[in-house]
C-alpha cells in the first residue's frame, strides 16, 4: 500500500493542484465584485432590481456559478451568476444598458491595475519566503484572471457584456428582437469553446493586457526600493 501510494504521490502533480486552490480566492473576488459593479451601477441608473434581490453584497455565494468558477480557477475564463437588470427602469434604457454591462469588465480592469501595483510594491518584502512567494502568486492569478473575466465577457455574444454595449447601437426593434434570442447565446457560447474557437484568441487577448499593463507593477517596484 505504501508502495501504491508513493507510484500515485510521485505521478500527481501537486503544483497543478496548488496553482487551483491559489486561484480560489483572487476568482471569487474577481465575479464578486464585477457583480456587484453590474448592481451598482444599475441602481444609481434608476433600477432596483438587483438591490431587491440582494445582489449588492460583497457576500460571494450570492454571485457564484459553479460551473463559472471552475473554469476561472482551471483556465482563468469564466462567469458568474448574472445580476437582474430591468432595462425598463432606466431613463434611457439602451443607453443604461450599455452602461451597466460596461460597468463590470471595468471593475475588473480597475482590479488588475489595483493588484499589478500590489504586485511590484510587494515584491521586495515578500520574496524570499515559501508564504510570501505564495502570496505574491495569488496577487498575481487576481490580474490574470480579472483581466480574463473582463476580455470575456467583452465578446459581443449573449448573454455577455459585449453584446449589450454592441446591441445598444442598434435600432429599438433589432434590439427587442436580438434580446430574445439571447438566452441561445449560451449554447453558441459553449460550442465555440467545446471546439477551440474561444481559448487561442482570449488567451493571446489576456497575454497582450497583461503584457500592456506590466509597466504598473515595475513602477510600483521601483517605488518600493524607496520605501523598504
Amino acid at each position: 500500500m505504501i508502495s501504491a501510494w508513493q507510484e500515485i504521490r510521485n505521478g500527481f502533480d501537486f503544483s497543478y493542484l496548488l496553482s487551483l486552490l491559489l486561484s480560489v480566492v483572487p476568482s471569487l473576488l474577481c465575479i464578486t465584485l464585477h457583480e456587484l459593479s453590474h448592481g451598482l451601477v444599475a441602481y444609481k441608473l434608476g433600477d432596483p432590481t438587483a438591490k431587491n434581490a440582494g445582489r449588492l453584497t460583497l457576500n460571494p455565494l450570492k454571485h457564484l456559478d459553479p460551473m463559472g468558477l471552475l473554469m476561472m480557477m482551471t483556465v482563468h475564463v469564466g462567469w458568474a451568476k448574472p445580476v437582474p437588470v430591468n432595462m425598463a427602469r432606466f431613463k434611457n434604457p439602451k443607453r443604461g444598458m450599455a452602461i451597466t454591462a460596461l460597468a463590470g469588465p471595468l471593475s475588473n480592469v480597475l482590479i488588475a491595475i489595483v493588484f499589478l501595483a500590489l504586485y511590484g510594491l510587494l515584491y521586495r518584502p515578500l520574496q524570499g519566503s515559501a508564504a510570501g512567494e505564495y502570496l505574491l502568486r495569488m496577487i498575481d492569478l487576481t490580474a490574470i484572471i480579472s483581466l480574463g473575466l473582463a476580455i470575456f465577457n467583452l465578446l459581443p455574444i449573449p448573454p455577455l457584456d459585449g453584446s449589450k454595449l454592441l446591441f445598444s447601437l442598434l435600432s429599438d426593434e433589432a434590439y427587442r428582437r436580438l434580446m430574445y434570442y439571447e438566452r441561445y447565446g449560451s449554447i453558441l457560447m459553449l460550442a465555440l469553446a467545446a471546439f477551440g474557437v474561444l481559448g487561442g484568441p482570449l488567451s493571446k487577448a489576456i497575454s497582450w493586457a497583461y503584457e500592456a499593463l506590466f509597466p504598473i507593477a515595475q513602477a510600483a517596484f521601483d517605488l518600493s526600493k524607496i520605501l523598504f
